[in-house]
């Protein structure tokens, strides 16, 4: 066997690696943050403006179906609201994120607060589906009557209202996501 040389020497230093890709996941969060900005205003007009007023015997009997007749879209509506300013004012944090790629507190307190807002959301979004579902089935042992054969725009409009609003979920769940993968590459 012949001896190898060794080289003696510096050891070469490898510059650390910037990883642009945070930078592409910060504009997507600017992007999904826009989104979701336009689904809960547009959920939160949708079922704030519902109204329905159909005649019963004639044109002096009527009955009126609001979304404040029910505290449930009532909560949907102020949650939403409240969703929406928040999203609002986490935009200038998404694009602080853009322009410095690689802070992570602010990520964190994004995450943590995005979580929130997520589980406000989700809350005030599924009790609202469930008297959406009583609205359109009813309940015979509760004796509730399915409404929407007679109040179609009122029930088309609020159904509508929550997709909007579930589209928001899902694009929070996206933008923790996101975060998180953030927070895991290395600057």
């Amino acid at each position: 066997m012949k001896p190898v040389a060794l080289e003696t020497g510096e050891p070469s230093r490898v510059p650390p690696q910037i990883h642009k890709g945070n930078k592409g996941i910060s504009i997507l969060d600017l992007v999904l943050r826009a989104v979701a900005i336009v689904a809960t205003l547009a959920s939160a007009v949708a079922m704030g403006t519902t109204n329905e007023t159909l005649p019963i015997f004639n044109q002096f009997i009527q009955v009126k179906a609001q979304y404040n007749d029910l505290p449930t879209f009532t909560f949907f509506v102020i949650v939403n609201s409240v969703v929406c300013f928040y999203l609002v004012v986490s935009l200038p944090m998404s694009i602080f994120h853009i322009v410095r790629s690689g802070t992570r507190i602010s990520r964190v307190i994004l995450i943590f607060l995005d979580s929130v807002m997520l589980a406000l959301l989700t809350v005030g979004a599924a009790a609202a589906a469930a008297i959406v579902y009583l609205a359109h089935k009813g309940n015979a042992s509760a004796n509730w009557l399915a409404i929407c054969q007679q109040f179609n725009s009122f029930c088309d409009r609020v159904s509508e209202s929550l997709i909007g609003s579930f589209g928001a979920i899902v694009g929070f769940i996206v933008l923790i996501l996101l975060s998180a993968i953030a927070l895991c590459r290395r600057p």
